[in-house]
C-alpha cells in the first residue's frame, strides 16, 4: 500500500495486467511494481460446521502449495466494528493475504466470509480469483453442535437461531461469485478435509510466481 518509488500511501490499490503480468501502479506518480495476483480461496460456512476443525488438518494436505490460516486469529478488540459490518476486520484479512501470497503460495482461509463482504473492497483487485467453499450441516445437527459448546463461548438459543438463519441463507443465497457448497453433516474430517484439499488444488495454476520470475529476468535483477 505503500509506493516504493514516491513513499505516497494509498487505500485504494491499483493492479494491472498485460503481456508482462501483473503489476501494481501508483496513482500518484505512476510506478510500476511487479505483484503476484494469485487465487485467494476462501473456506466459510456458519459457525459450528467444521471449518476450524479441518482447517488443522489442512494446514499439513496443503504445506507443499499453500498457506492455511485461521480467520479469527485476527478476531481482537481493535479490528471489531461496532456497526456490525467488521469492515476493518475484512480489509485488514485481505491485505494480510495479499502480503502472504507474494511468497509465491495462496491462501486459504478458513472462517465465516461470505462474497458481499470481501467483493466491494478495493483490496480485492490484489486476487484473481477468490474461490468460495462453504461447508454446511443439517440444521438439528448443527444447534447441537453449538449447544454442546462450552458456557465461556457463549451459545444461548437465541445466538444458536441467528446462525440457523445463516445458515439457510447459505444454502440458498445467490452470490456473485457462486459459493460450493460442501455438506459436513455426515462426513468425518478426514473425509471433509480430503474432499477440500481436491476443491484447492482444482483451482490452483501451475507455476504461479512464473509471472513475477519473468519480469525479474526482463528487468536484468
Amino acid at each position: 500500500m505503500i509506493c516504493a518509488g514516491c513513499g505516497r500511501w494509498t487505500d485504494e490499490p491499483r493492479a494491472e495486467t498485460d503481456g508482462a503480468g501483473t503489476v501494481l501502479v501508483c496513482v500518484a506518480c505512476g510506478h510500476r511494481e511487479p505483484y503476484r495476483r494469485l487465487p485467494l480461496f476462501a473456506v466459510t460456512g456458519p459457525s459450528g460446521t467444521g471449518k476450524s476443525t479441518v482447517g488443522r488438518v489442512l494446514v499439513d494436505r496443503l504445506a507443499d502449495s499453500c498457506v492455511v490460516v485461521e480467520q479469527d486469529l485476527l478476531w481482537v478488540g481493535a479490528l471489531r466494528d461496532p456497526s456490525g459490518d467488521s469492515a476493518a476486520f475484512r480489509q485488514t484479512w485481505l491485505r494480510l493475504a495479499a502480503s502472504i501470497q507474494q511468497s509465491g503460495r495462496p491462501v486459504v482461509l478458513c472462517g465465516t466470509v461470505a462474497p458481499p463482504q470481501f467483493e466491494p473492497w478495493p483490496e480485492r483487485v490484489l486476487f484473481d480469483p477468490i474461490h468460495y467453499l462453504a461447508l454446511t450441516c443439517d440444521d438439528a445437527v448443527l444447534r447441537a453442535r453449538l449447544l454442546s459448546r462450552p458456557a465461556w463461548r457463549g451459545w444461548d438459543e437465541a445466538r444458536v437461531d441467528e446462525m440457523l438463519e445463516f445458515a439457510e441463507w447459505v444454502r440458498t443465497a445467490t452470490t456473485d461469485p457462486p459459493m460450493t457448497l460442501l455438506d459436513t453433516t455426515t462426513r468425518t474430517v478426514d473425509e471433509t478435509a480430503e474432499m477440500i484439499e481436491k476443491w484447492v488444488r482444482a483451482r490452483l495454476r501451475p507455476r504461479d510466481d512464473r509471472q513475477l520470475d519473468a519480469e525479474r529476468v526482463a528487468e536484468g535483477r
